[in-house]
């Protein structure tokens, strides 16, 4: 597909690469988004368990990651990543972060050359500090404007259950970026556009490392001011950072920003909230991998986080507590107080 198709319409054939809670969910939204405007969709759901597509394909269900929601019978599902990918105009990336870089490396031939790649992946990578944005455009060698991020207040069972949703869709081509929100708009999913993806990752990266922060402050019985707190100064950490990497201090105002840090400080359903809760209540770190189905990003993230801030001067306090809490090198007990231990200066000096 041309440039100059992605300019009206929407995708034809999409192809989504991870069946976990999140890349299930949005093949149900883009499956959902073809019916409500009765145009013709194609869509592949790549899982590496045998056992997860085999469920998809005959149960029209994802009980791993989604319980009982029902899929629509459109989406069909394979281990088998070259059939997936095969004439896929849209591709759509729901992998673990650390993970991304050697598995493009292996998909990279098997990707249309003009394909629109999206990344609902909110991670940075370790050594490199690379956005995944950054990475794809390395393995595969696309321009910015073939590559889009999905982020937002994305909890994935809350979307499947069709509860009413707004997020971002980003993009430095803006004819991509409304191609790829008419393709995902479903009753229930709204996506704003936006040109800002280094706003809108930044902003799905740091926000997990915060929720990390406000779980733990629950897991150890804090109150509601102390959350409040946490999660308004991590905004702060959050656009500091944004804004020298060059984003938009407009985004951390918005869903990406804000929306985002919000729901998934404060909800049950976020991995990296239950996860700083699990370490709150006395867990150790391989005690929380050992109770978690899914992967906490913010565990990954927090240290190539905290090595980015540190070669941009970027003060990031609790994002640091949080990862010396990680490292072993700081207790839970000891975290209180040093989250809020920035000098004292006006509150809106960032």
């Amino acid at each position: 597909m041309t440039a100059d198709n992605r300019r009206t319409g929407s995708a034809r054939s999409v192809a989504v690469l991870g069946a976990g809670s999140w890349g299930t969910t949005f093949a149900k939204i883009l499956a959902d988004a073809a019916a409500a405007t009765g145009h013709p969709r194609t869509i592949r759901l790549w899982g590496r368990r045998p056992e997860i597509v085999e469920q998809i394909n005959t149960t029209h269900r994802n009980q791993q990651y989604l319980k009982d929601i029902p899929l629509p019978g459109s989406i069909t599902a394979s281990t088998d990543v070259a059939a997936v990918l095969d004439g896929a105009d849209l591709v759509v990336i729901a992998v673990p972060a650390q993970s991304l870089r050697p598995q493009l490396r292996e998909w990279k031939d098997m990707i249309a050359p003009d394909a629109m790649v999206v990344s609902l992946m909110k991670g940075l990578e370790l050594g490199t500090d690379a956005r995944m944005s950054e990475v794809i455009s390395e393995e595969l060698g696309l321009p910015t404007e073939r590559i889009a991020v999905v982020s937002g207040p994305n909890l994935a069972m809350e979307i499947a259950r069709e509860e009413p949703t707004a997020s971002v869709v980003a993009c430095t081509d803006p004819a991509a970026a409304g191609w790829l929100a008419r393709t995902c708009t479903a009753p229930y999913f709204r996506p704003y556009t936006t040109a800002d993806i280094v706003g809108v990752e930044i902003g799905g990266i740091v926000k997990n490392v915060i929720a990390l922060a406000v779980g733990i402050c629950e897991g150890k019985q804090m109150g509601d001011n102390t959350k409040a707190s946490v999660i308004t100064r991590g905004l702060a950490e959050t656009s500091r950072l944004a804004l020298a990497l060059g984003g938009e201090a407009k985004t951390m105002a918005g869903l990406a920003g804000l929306g985002d840090l919000v729901a998934t400080c404060s909800s049950p359903l976020s991995r990296n909230h239950s996860a700083g809760r699990l370490l709150g209540q006395g867990l150790t770190l391989e005690e929380v991998g050992q109770k978690m189905t899914q992967t906490a990003e913010g565990i990954k993230s927090g240290q190539a986080v905290h090595e980015l801030a540190g070669k941009l001067g970027v003060e990031m306090p609790i994002t640091a507590a949080v990862v010396a809490v990680l490292a072993g090198k700081l207790s839970v007990d000891q975290l209180g107080p040093v989250l809020l231990s920035r000098e004292l200066k006006p509150e809106g000096d960032y």
